[in-house]
């Protein structure tokens, strides 16, 4: 991949990941519940579900998703589903201070936020369709496309991974700010609603977008 490709990637990279979705829903989430350091293992989920759909999309299989109405359909509602049940556990999650949750030890591990991230991601057929789209334009089908898929993967990364610190950073700053309960249960809430409504709209979307 030529300099001048990959800097328009590059540029292209903090659009895709600066964009509000479920992926920055869920990177607030964890920071708001679970603070920095520990929220931040769902980031890693997210970059996981990227490489993931990468690897559909130079496999193949990405357009077998995209061109099969069962096969879009079944990713589609899966990740709807999945979306919509990180929802209600949200809006059903204690509405404890953060100081009171230190104290009474972790409520949700590193590996189970790192799954979580994943599955947001990689059980997601916009993503596979959106990789479809924009990728091709940066290849170079007379090069090597291994190494080019490996430099695109690393790419995403990157941005996503400083994009998704600043997400939760952001929320664990407001989660510092809350004492009272009721503050807590408000925003365990909005996030609920927030995933709830992701998973609306990717019950909408189709393979023609």
């Amino acid at each position: 991949m030529e300099f001048s490709t990959w800097a328009a990637f590059f540029a292209a990279s903090w659009a895709i990941s600066l964009s509000p979705g479920a992926g920055a829903i869920a990177a607030m989430s964890s920071g708001l519940n679970h603070g920095f350091r520990r929220g931040y293992f769902t980031t890693f989920g997210l970059i996981l579900g990227i490489l993931t759909q990468i690897l559909l999309v130079g496999a193949g299989l990405g357009a077998l998703i995209a061109t099969s109405s069962i096969g879009f359909a079944l990713v589609k509602y899966l990740g709807v589903a999945y979306l919509v049940y990180l929802g209600v556990q949200q809006w059903r999650a204690p509405a404890t201070p953060m100081v009171a949750a230190r104290s009474e030890g972790p409520q949700i591990t590193r590996r189970q936020l790192v799954l979580r991230g994943w599955g947001i991601n990689a059980v997601n057929p916009k993503g596979t369709v959106f990789l479809l789209a924009v990728v091709p334009q940066f290849l170079n089908l007379k090069g090597d496309l291994t190494q080019q898929y490996l430099v695109i993967a690393a790419t995403l990364a990157f941005t996503d991974m400083v994009v998704m610190a600043g997400y939760t950073a952001l929320a664990a700053r407001v989660l510092s700010a809350l004492r009272s309960s009721h503050h807590i249960k408000i925003m365990n809430r909005t996030f609920g609603t927030l995933f709830i409504a992701a998973g609306a709209l990717l019950a909408t979307f189709k393979r023609s977008a």
